[in-house]
């Protein structure tokens, strides 16, 4: 493991922010949360309400939330896990903000996820286009309750 990594991540409901606490110590990376601006409220994240603010960002692909504070040292990671819920198929767009807020330029990025059920999506791509200087995987959906173990030995193809 002689890269220098991050695992950086957004997470609503506290599961994908699980999720990168045991990746983060399976692999002892640094680890960054992506905090919005306007934290999500119970009926904010309401996906079965076409106005609820979740709906409203995600039917609009222009949508940038804001992000509370910015990451100041991503130059010095090798290889970043951006970890997410999956929002309507796809990362959420706060994760589009963060893309586009930082240089990946020369940086391998792999995607992870967590979801009620739907999977990872094109989310892999949709970063691609959104650091087009960086090698960004295709990702992984992860289970809530998958192990240190079977993150570790995952996430050991690009350490």
């Amino acid at each position: 493991m002689g890269k220098k990594t991050l695992v950086a991540y957004f997470s609503a409901s506290g599961v994908t922010a699980a999720l990168a606490g045991k990746l983060a110590k399976a692999i002892a990376s640094d680890r960054f949360e992506i905090v919005p601006e306007q934290i999500y409220t119970e009926a904010d994240l309401d996906w079965q309400n076409p106005r609820s603010r979740s709906s409203l960002e995600m039917n609009d692909r222009s949508s940038r939330p804001a992000i509370a504070s910015k990451l100041e040292n991503l130059n010095q990671y090798e290889v970043v896990f951006i970890g997410f819920p999956i929002w309507w198929y796809r990362e959420p767009s706060i994760i589009d903000t963060f893309m586009e807020t930082h240089d990946f330029t020369g940086k391998t990025v792999i995607p992870f996820a967590t979801s009620g059920g739907s999977g990872i999506g094109r989310s892999g791509e949709n970063l691609q286009q959104l650091a087009p200087g960086a090698q960004v995987m295709h990702g992984k959906l992860f289970p809530a309750n998958v192990s240190e173990k079977e993150l570790a030995a995952w996430a050991a193809e690009w350490l």
